[in-house]
């Protein structure tokens, strides 16, 4: 897990500037990410605990999205550089630097995770841990919106992505590891085409058992 991890966290720290112009204002011409992002919000502001955390924020806009929609939030990102760049394109805002698999939260305290395509580089053997920590650090009720890339097919699909390898998922089988977890699926969207590549855009809406 350290190594894949260590070569993502270098390749992003290398395309901040990049990376940041091409997504902070993304979400405006993508309706159906945004309006999950904003569902996901009032949900998790119904739960009456408002601490979300954005892991794998990136630059930082979906976590200064999810302050404007009520919520007590903050961004966690593996790149120092993009934490960096978070913390002065947001400066009101917490960003910390962290591993996926191992989050600075204490077990139960948050009633929000969004992963939002955060977890697109990691292999599928090492997705499990992930997303048990996701639950671990979520309250009881607690929700996680996590976005992808999906495919048609039964497995997941290694693909060659502009920055670092990923990987798209069948978002059965996601939702198979989210329920291994103890994560409820109970809204699911798919859409396409999500890239040239013809994947779909998957976002899959949980709740901790």
């Amino acid at each position: 897990m350290v190594e894949h991890q260590n070569e993502t966290r270098a390749a992003y720290d290398g395309v901040v500037e990049l990376y940041a112009s091409m997504f902070a204002d993304r979400l405006e011409t993508q309706p159906f990410s945004r309006n999950m992002i904003g569902i996901f919000a009032e949900l998790v502001r119904g739960t009456g605990n408002l601490r979300a955390a954005d892991v794998g924020c990136g630059p930082g806009h979906l976590t200064a999205m999810l302050h404007d929609l009520g919520l007590d939030a903050f961004g966690l990102d593996l790149s120092p550089a993009m934490v960096d760049h978070a913390r002065r394109a947001h400066p009101a805002l917490r960003f910390d630097e962290a591993r996926m698999e191992a989050l600075p939260i204490e077990d139960g305290t948050l009633g929000g995770v969004l992963a939002h395509y955060s977890m697109i580089h990691t292999p599928p053997g090492e997705l499990p841990a992930l997303l048990a920590e996701q639950a671990r650090v979520l309250a009881p009720g607690g929700l996680l919106l996590a976005s992808f890339f999906g495919t048609d097919g039964p497995e997941p699909v290694r693909f060659d992505h502009k920055v670092t390898p990923a990987y798209s998922w069948p978002a059965d089988r996601f939702g198979e590891l989210l329920a291994r977890a103890g994560l409820v699926t109970f809204a699911r969207l798919l859409h396409d085409p999500a890239s040239e590549r013809g994947f779909l855009d998957a976002h899959l809406l949980a709740r901790l058992c």
